[in-house]
């Protein structure tokens, strides 16, 4: 079979999550299901009674983004009912387990705060960096004045670990 690569399936993300990330796919939930897609099916129905379907660029744009609420809806349904949502502390909260506020500092001086959360939280203009992320697999179990070595497209890079700490930002 010349020409077929194999490639192999992604592996599975983390099913972990934090109370606050939870609650925001929930409300995303809610908001997609409630209020967006009933609006764009009142728009479809007014668009599919103008006539000509084939032409109607309402139409087709109504239709495309109903397929696309209808597909968040259902990967919602899916991973909200598989999550585990993580309210409690480790009991070792020195050491960088989920759920930690870290703070490292690069050989350069620079520093730079980061929470592991889920995969479904991921937000690194927040600070906020996936579990399953080559840094978080790096941290985790580390505490303070660890050193930390994670793969970079430019090679090595090295952080020491300044603060662990597991309450708000």
């Amino acid at each position: 079979m010349a020409g077929i690569r194999y490639r192999a399936p992604s592996p599975e993300p983390s099913l972990y999550i934090t109370r606050e990330g939870f609650e925001k796919l929930r409300e995303e939930h809610q908001r997609l299901w409630r209020v967006l897609r009933p609006e764009v099916v009142q728009a479809l129905s007014a668009a599919a009674a103008e006539g000509d379907r084939s032409e109607n660029a309402e139409y087709q744009y109504r239709k495309k983004q109903l397929a696309e609420i209808d597909r968040r809806v259902r990967y919602l349904n899916r991973r909200l009912d598989r999550l585990k949502v993580v309210e409690e502390a480790p009991r070792d909260p020195s050491r960088i387990y989920f759920g930690a506020w870290v703070t490292l500092a690069g050989a350069a001086g620079e520093t730079r705060r980061w929470r592991v959360v889920g995969p479904d939280e991921l937000d690194p203009g927040q600070g906020l960096i996936s579990i399953d992320s080559p840094l978080a697999r790096a941290m985790l179990g580390k505490s303070v004045d660890d050193l930390i070595e994670v793969a970079s497209p430019g090679g090595m890079v090295q952080w020491e670990v300044m603060a662990v700490d597991y309450g708000s930002e």
